[in-house]
This record gives structure tokens, C-alpha cells and sequence, in this order.
């Protein structure tokens, strides 16, 4: 049955290029996802954007000498051609700065003010003491009070997932500077989680199926719900809507309440760019759609537990109940968070800010879109934090992807062509052949459900198990001895290239670009998996790129579809090529060195 479903995906922040521990969190899973899905058959919208407001991106610009804007759309450009590079699907990529946007959010900062969700209250502000500039929370770091970490942030600690002030934290420092912060008193809004968490918990107690680490950040940060701060003394952000506060240049709206707003606002702006306006709707309202939210576990509470509680603050659903508003309606609340662990770089995180960094454009220069997806899906942080080392992305490209998958496509392609000039029809089968077939046609049955609850390691293996069985079927057939019988002969390549054929739809959400090669080197014509495309657009004498697509051309289908006897075949060209052994060892010269 056919159904709405929206891939919200985490906006990278527009301070600098996304390394691979971002898209290892939010870029790849989400794509793998989204693509299932439309093959499926569902109508999918997968949007997302950069992050382009707050401190960080002002103290990039002031150590790059450009405007807070210039930088934003500096890095929005980069991380877009990255993005797309890699070929995840957006139908929409955007960003925090369109006016669009700010109406969004500015329209649910109202709603949540009108129903009483908001408080205004005194609170001591960090600052930074050499320039004066507001320290957001993420950006001063210190001991965790609760649990010991070392590395706590002023507003959560990613090791035991309490929510925490930058004043608790014991010997806090500034992020950018290493100095203590400097402790003022300044008036904020707070959205008051305490009047949603009888809501929320009762929420979040349905939620059964969610990851395991998502459901234990979650209940920690139900025990222990405070107001939360959603502005901040800074001019480098969406204005306070309200009255007083909208003209005052050195408050603007916080920009983890502006980020997680960005996801109904794309939505927004891709019905708009459709030339549907109300589409949207069909992804946000109504209770029949899935929504599935894709991000890092650092992102956990935003996703689990605030934006949640942000949804039910706006339908009116708190203990102070209200009114939903009359722009947006009542909005559906997350279907699943969807989170990974960390990657790590010998027992470091891949970080920008720790000294393990590997960029994915550097990466996607040297190896391709494919060879990276491959390791993320089969050896990424899905469940647990996971160490990148060189020798086992090496490893993987060499033994698993070139040697098994590419082998299996090209000598299956190659004994065609050089036997048959095409796809050989089948003889009579053996036990063999129909066990083989059998095997492929239920894989997808079983990867099928790995995928749709978003478990992807489990889905890419039996994948691949099935490239094992038909590579040692055509080991133990061996059609290049049946020279004297070739109707025998034709029946295993027949097989063998089914498989191929199924084997290539299976791994098609994971390996988008390869997918396509197999199947135009299978005699196929037109688009297989379709790629985003860059658009560049203007808003306000600003020019910029989105990312959409259109998938409705692709002809990739969840299902074994049965080869076309006859199609003519051309002899291959690897689809895969091995990497140097010895980069196992050094990896690449731009290859920073891991920190313990």
C-alpha cells in the first residue's frame, strides 16, 4: 500500500565542509531510506538544508574576514556540491536563510507564545571575555556534574544524556578560545518543557520500536525537563517576533529552535517550488503519513524529546492546551528518530573541532560516492560507536565490493557477451539453479523489511550474501567448460546474470551509482536511480544553490524482474577498481593523523 513518507534529515552546520562522521550520521542512512522507499513504490519527500545562523557561523566569518552571510553561503555552497557529489536524494536542499524560513519559524514561536508555552525569565548568559560576544551553549564545554565527562557541552552531555546549563558544567571553557566564560545577566524566552512532559512522556511510551540509544537519551531527558532558552544575545539570527523584541538587533531566535523548524519549512518551500503550495501538507498532516528523522546521537534530545514537545506546544496538546495554528494547522509528530552512533578515528571523533578529520569532498575525489556509502552502510556507527581506520576501508573495497560484487558483474557479463552477444534464454533448470533463483527472489523480502525499519547493516549483508551464493554457483557450474553443451552453458550465464540483475536492484538504494552502470552494462537504457541536481536560485538579490530531484524517471522497482532474453551486451568495464594496499597503512596524503 502506497504511502506518504517524509525523510527528514539533519542540517549540517554552514561553519565549514561536512566531514565523513557527519554523513555517516545523517547523509547516507537517510538516503538508503529514501530510495527504498520509492522503490517501494511510497511517495517520499526527503528535505533538509544548511544551518546557516548562529555564533559559530560569526566567529568563522570574523577568522575568514566575511560577513556572517558571506560565510553561511560560502560553506552552503560547498556543503551542497558535497552533498550531491554523494548523491543523496533530496527533493529538497536548502537553507536557514530564505524568508520562508524565518516565517515559518517566526509562525511557530507565535503559536507557542499565544498558548503559553513560552516564559520569559533572567538568566545568567556566557559570554566570551576578550570580544563580548554571547557563547552559545554548544560552545562551551566542561566536566558533567552527573557523570564525570570530560567533554559535556553547555547544553547536553553526549555520555549520559542529561540535559545541562553552561553554568553547571564544572571548569567550563569557551570552545574557540579555551578561556572560562564570562557569566552575565540577560533575559531570554525558554519554552517551558515542564508544561509538556506529562504530553511528551505518554508520547514516547508508544514509541517501541526506536533504537535503543535514542530511547535511553530520551527518558533521560524526561526525568529532568526544564525551560529551555530558545533566543539568544546575538545579531546574527531570525528576530524575536515579539513586540519589543523584534527591533532589538542583539536578539534574534536561538538557532536550535531555528534548525529544527527547518525541516516543516522545507517541506514549505518545496510545495512552493512545486507549484503545489499545499503539498506539503500530505507529509505533516492528517496522521496517515511516516516520519523518520536521520541525524547523529549527538542530535538525539533536539529530535526525541524538544522538537516533539515543540509539535505538541503548537497543536496545543501541553498542559496548557491552546490553539494549533490557523497557517500550519495540527502537525503530525515524529514516526521514528532515527540515530546513529559516532565515527571515530582510533577511538576519536571524526571531528573538525578534535584534530580527526577526513572531508567528504577529499574523499569523494580520491574514491567515488560508492566505495564511502559501501563502508557506511556495512561498517558504519549504526549501532555503536565504530573506528575508521584505512586498512579496513581497504579492505572492504578491495575484498567485498571489487572482488565480489564487481567480479560477479563482470565475468557474468563477460562470458555472455564473448558466448552469446546477449542475454542467453534458459534451458531446463536444476536443483541448483532454482535454489540459487529461489534464494535472490526471497532476498528481497528480507532486506526489504531490514530497510524499512531502518536497519541498514543487516539489510547491505544479506545483500551481499547473495552475491557469495552466485559467485559460488558460477564456481561450481563452470560455464566455461560447457563449450560442447550450450544450451547447458546458456542456462547457467542466464541465471547467473538474473542474479546479477537482482543482486544490482538490492543494492541499488546503498550504491545509487554503480546500480546505474550495472544496468546499462545489463543492456539497460534511461535513468535507473536518479541523482539530485543543482539548482541555483535568488532570493533578495542573493543567489544560491538548492538541491532537487526528480525521481519520478528512475526505473529501479523493489521486486526481481525477470531479464529480457535477448537484450544485446557489450563487453563490460570494471565497476569497481582495487585500491593500492598501501593505503591501508598511510591512507591518502591529505589523510590527517588520528589522536588518541
Amino acid at each position: 500500500m502506497c504511502a506518504n513518507i517524509l525523510a527528514a534529515v539533519a542540517w549540517p552546520y554552514a561553519n565549514g565542509p561536512r566531514h565523513i562522521g557527519h554523513v555517516s550520521g545523517f547523509g547516507v542512512p537517510s538516503d538508503v531510506f529514501a530510495r527504498f522507499m520509492r522503490m517501494s513504490g511510497h511517495n517520499v519527500l526527503m528535505v533538509s538544508g544548511s544551518d546557516c545562523h548562529g555564533t559559530a557561523i560569526s566567529v568563522k566569518a570574523d577568522q575568514e574576514g566575511l560577513t556572517a552571510q558571506e560565510c553561511a553561503e560560502k560553506y552552503h555552497r560547498i556543503i551542497a556540491e558535497d552533498l550531491q557529489g554523494l548523491g543523496l536524494s533530496y527533493d529538497l536542499y536548502t537553507h536557514t536563510m530564505t524568508d520562508n524560513h524565518a516565517q515559518v519559524v517566526q509562525e511557530v514561536f507565535r503559536t507557542l507564545y499565544r498558548n503559553g508555552y513560552l516564559v520569559k525569565k533572567a538568566e545568567m548568559g556566557a559570554f566570551e571575555p576578550a570580544t563580548g560576544r554571547t557563547l552559545p551553549d554548544r560552545y562551551i564545554e566542561g566536566t558533567c556534574p552527573h557523570c564525570g565527562y570530560d567533554d559535556a557541552r553547555g547544553d547536553q552531555c553526549d555520555n549520559c544524556g542529561r540535559q545541562l546549563d553552561p553554568a553547571d558544567l564544572i571548569f567550563p571553557r569557551s570552545k574557540t578560545t579555551g578561556a572560562t566564560p564570562e557569566f552575565r545577566q540577560t533575559e531570554h524566552f525558554f519554552l517551558d518543557l515542564p508544561e509538556l512532559a506529562e504530553a511528551l512522556t505518554e508520547w514516547i511510551d508508544t514509541r517501541h520500536d526506536w533504537r535503543p540509544n535514542v530511547l535511553k537519551f530520551s527518558h533521560n531527558l524526561l526525568e529532568e525537563l526544564r525551560p529551555r532558552a530558545i533566543t539568544r544575545d546575538l545579531d546574527w539570527g531570525i528576530p524575536v517576533p515579539v513586540e519589543g523584541w523584534e527591533s532589538d538587533h542583539m536578539k534574534s531566535i536561538y538557532v536550535w529552535f531555528d534548525a529544527v523548524i527547518g525541516y516543516l519549512s522545507a517541506s514549505i518551500e518545496w510545495a512552493r517550488r512545486s507549484g503545489n503550495p499545499d503539498a506539503w501538507k500530505a507529509f505533516w498532516t492528517g496522521g496517515n503519513e511516516k516520519s523518520y528523522y536521520f541525524m547523529g546521537k549527538d542530535n538525539i534530545v533536539f529530535h526525541s524529546v524538544i522538537w516533539p514537545g515543540i509539535l505538541l506546544g503548537v497543536n496545543g496538546e501541553g498542559a496548557r492546551d491552546g490553539q494549533p495554528s490557523e497557517q500550519l494547522g495540527t502537525l503530525d509528530l515524529p514516526t521514528e528518530v532515527v540515530s546513529s552512533e559516532f565515527l571515530t578515528m582510533s577511538g576519536s571523533k571524526v571531528s573538525n573541532s578534535r584534530g580527526a578529520t577526513i572531508f567528504v569532498g577529499d574523499f569523494l575525489r580520491d574514491f567515488g560516492p560508492d566505495a564511502l556509502r559501501y563502508f557506511i552502510a556495512v561498517a558504519g556507527p549504526e549501532n555503536q560507536d565504530t573506528d575508521f581506520t584505512w586498512d579496513e576501508f581497504v579492505r572492504r573495497v578491495n575484498f567485498e565490493l571489487a572482488n565480489e560484487w564487481g567480479n560477479l558483474v563482470n565475468r557474468s557479463i563477460s562470458m555472455a557477451h564473448k558466448n552469446c552477444g546477449q542475454i542467453p534464454a534458459a534451458g531446463e533448470l536444476t536443483d541448483a539453479d532454482r535454489e540459487l533463483l529461489e534464494a535472490s527472489r526471497r532476498a528481497f523480502d528480507t532486506v526489504g523489511d531490514h530497510l524499512e525499519r531502518a536497519r541498514f547493516k543487516a539489510a547491505i549483508t544479506e545483500a551481499m550474501r547473495i552475491v557469495g551464493l552466485a559467485n559460488a554457483y558460477i564456481s561450481a557450474q563452470e560455464p566455461w567448460k560447457l563449450k560442447d553443451d550450450p544450451a547447458r552453458r546458456d542456462t547457467v550465464l542466464h541465471v547467473a546474470l538474473q542474479v546479477v540483475s537482482d543482486c544490482n536492484t538490492l543494492l541499488t538504494p546503498f550504491m545509487p551509482h554503480a546500480a546505474q552502470k550495472v544496468f546499462e552494462a545489463m543492456g539497460g537504457q534511461g535513468v535507473w536511480a536518479a541523482q539530485p541536481q543543482m539548482v541555483e536560485v535568488s532570493e533578495n538579490d542573493h543567489s544560491y544553490p538548492v538541491l532537487q530531484g526528480d525521481y519520478t524517471v528512475e526505473r529501479a522497482r523493489w521486486a526481481s524482474e525477470p531479464i529480457a532474453v535477448g537484450t544485446p551486451l557489450a563487453k563490460p568495464s570494471p565497476i569497481f577498481r582495487k585500491l593500492d594496499a598501501k593505503l591501508a597503512e598511510t591512507g591518502p596524503e591529505w589523510a590527517p593523523i588520528a589522536h588518541d
